[in-house]
């Protein structure tokens, strides 16, 4: 019985033998080889997009640095020189910029709570099935596609006026007499206008919240006896956990840039009252001509916005990541 070898046919058996897996063959490309092209492929479709951005942002950024180093007035510009930190320096012993620290703390808490807790009383209502609940959803989001600079002028003349304003005249139905809200209340009414505005993007994340829950879930709850109340805080609230904190998050980054309401309604009066970070940035930019110190107060107000953030974006990776192995 015959034995397949590999020796080559035409060659003697005391030939040097070549197994198969030792043939010459081309070199096929690594796996990692393959990953990086792709990656790149689908990147250069972006590099425009990220190439814009870095421009009309970063490049920026990096100025508002270089001048928040030196010494630059409008009103003086043969007296620019650099001073390193002192601007820094100077704007945390500033009591005013404390007061609109505090100010921007007060206006982003008092919006996004209570923003929240509508949006969620209203996402709980519109979940259910009832007529019209297409038409009511849609006059419910109507605040938040009105820009911000209408909806300040709206609540400044129409609502807030002391003279012919909705509220005063609501009020005085009761006998109360007419209250000067944005002189008298103008943080009360900042964040009145606020809540008006940001309550249905809370409501709209809250909501897909809500319609993402499956049917079986609650039904099995209902059938073991569990009623309203404790489903909503044992099987709703947990569920809604990564939608709460995106719109804490989400709502918090844009409310802490708050401008227009300021600017149109109060002025950041009386005095400076009223007045949050970007407005007093603002003051003293173009208002003092201090582009050393407003750029050091930008950089500051730029880095604790960025650590919230971070730190806020970590817990709802947490949040998901949980989730996911849960």
């Amino acid at each position: 019985m015959s034995t397949a070898t590999d020796t080559p046919v035409g060659r003697g058996p005391d030939a040097p033998r070549t197994s198969s897996a030792q043939k010459p063959r081309d070199r096929a490309p690594h796996d990692g080889e393959y990953s990086k092209a792709e990656a790149w492929r689908r990147r250069l479709p972006l590099m425009p997009a990220f190439l814009f951005v870095v421009i009309c942002t970063q490049i920026p950024f990096l100025l508002t640095i270089w001048y928040s180093l030196r010494s630059r007035n409008l009103l003086r510009p043969e007296g620019e020189k650099f001073v390193g930190l002192r601007n820094y320096l100077d704007i945390f012993v500033d009591s005013t910029f404390r007061t609109a620290a505090l100010n921007s703390i007060l206006f982003t808490l008092g919006c996004v709570v209570v923003s929240l807790l509508l949006g969620l009383g209203l996402a709980l209502l519109l979940d259910r099935k009832f007529f019209g609940r297409g038409f009511i959803r849609t006059l419910l989001i109507t605040p938040f596609l009105i820009m911000p600079v209408a909806g300040a002028m709206l609540w400044s003349i129409s609502m807030f006026d002391p003279t012919y304003g909705l509220v005063n005249w609501l009020i005085g139905t009761v006998g109360i007499s007419p209250v000067d809200w944005t002189s008298q209340f103008p943080m009360v009414s900042i964040i009145i206008a606020l809540v008006w505005q940001w309550t249905p993007f809370m409501m709209l994340l809250l909501l897909a919240g809500l319609q993402s829950q499956t049917g079986d879930v609650l039904e099995a709850a209902s059938m073991d006896g569990a009623g309203p109340g404790k489903t909503f805080v044992h099987i709703t609230l947990p569920h809604l956990r990564f939608y709460l904190e995106l719109s804490v998050l989400l709502g918090a980054i844009y409310v802490v840039n708050t401008f227009d309401q300021i600017y149109l309604m109060t002025a950041g009066g009386p005095g400076t009252a009223s007045a949050n970070l970007p407005f007093y940035i603002y003051q003293r930019a173009f208002l003092g001509f201090d582009i050393g110190q407003s750029a050091a107060m930008g950089v500051v107000t730029v880095i604790a916005t960025i650590v919230i953030a971070t730190f806020a974006l970590r817990l709802i990776f947490t949040s998901i990541n949980s989730k996911e192995q849960s």
